[in-house]
């Protein structure tokens, strides 16, 4: 579990990628303090396991489900990207609760100056949408961020100087790739409301797993 408050950024030193998977190896300096192997990262958003550790950093495989849900698999030597390590119960919680499972991807449309703050569009599909709410919590590549709007094709953000300074965000440009983790309450809700809780000694069948979304 996550906080979508970044603690550095890091720099892709090398990606190994096959037909249906890919070996990252990160270079990092903070996070590297008392990471141990088995250890989750969250990589621009995308929760990974430290399967080795570095001096510089760490190694971490993708599996295939996380190369189509995400940007990852278009990261290559020298990208740049925001690495939190998992939270601890020992302090205050801040940003808001992130899996470090990635829903989707967006596209961001503009980074425009608004006094302080940069204001951030980002185009995503109408299934993501559907999840974002106005003055809701999202996590852009590991960011947790408030949105300020959203309409039917896309929804904002404001970038206080410090949070842009602290991640990669606005060294991107329209056009470029991020990746998306919408409220992880709000799906939780929907699930509740929708889906029909199984009676008391009822038989539990792959058919019922199926028609309740497993």
């Amino acid at each position: 579990m996550f906080t979508g408050l970044v603690e550095e950024v890091g720099t892709i030193g090398g990606i190994v990628k096959g037909t249906d998977f890919a070996r990252l190896e990160v270079r990092a300096e903070k996070i590297t303090e008392g990471l141990k192997e088995g250890d989750s990262v969250a990589v621009n958003g995308l929760c990974l396991t430290a399967c080795e550790v570095l001096p510089d950093g760490f190694r971490a495989d993708v599996m295939a489900e996380s190369l189509r849900r995400s940007s990852l698999g278009s990261l290559r030597a020298g990208s740049r990207v925001n690495l939190e390590r998992a939270m601890l119960c020992d302090g205050r919680f801040g940003g808001h609760i992130v899996s470090g499972h990635i829903d989707g991807t967006g596209k961001i449309l503009s980074l425009e100056k608004e006094g302080i703050s940069t204001v951030v569009k980002i185009g995503a599909s109408a299934e993501l949408l559907y999840y974002i709410v106005e003055k809701g919590s999202i996590a852009i590549d590991g960011i947790s961020l408030t949105v300020m709007r959203v309409d039917e094709s896309s929804f904002s953000v404001g970038v206080i100087p410090h949070t842009g300074s602290e991640t990669a965000l606005l060294e991107k440009s329209p056009g470029d790739i991020v990746n998306l983790e919408t409220d992880i309450i709000g799906k939780y809700v929907e699930k509740f409301i929708k889906g029909e809780k199984p009676k008391p000694n009822e038989e539990i069948t792959m058919e019922f797993l199926i028609e309740n979304g497993f």
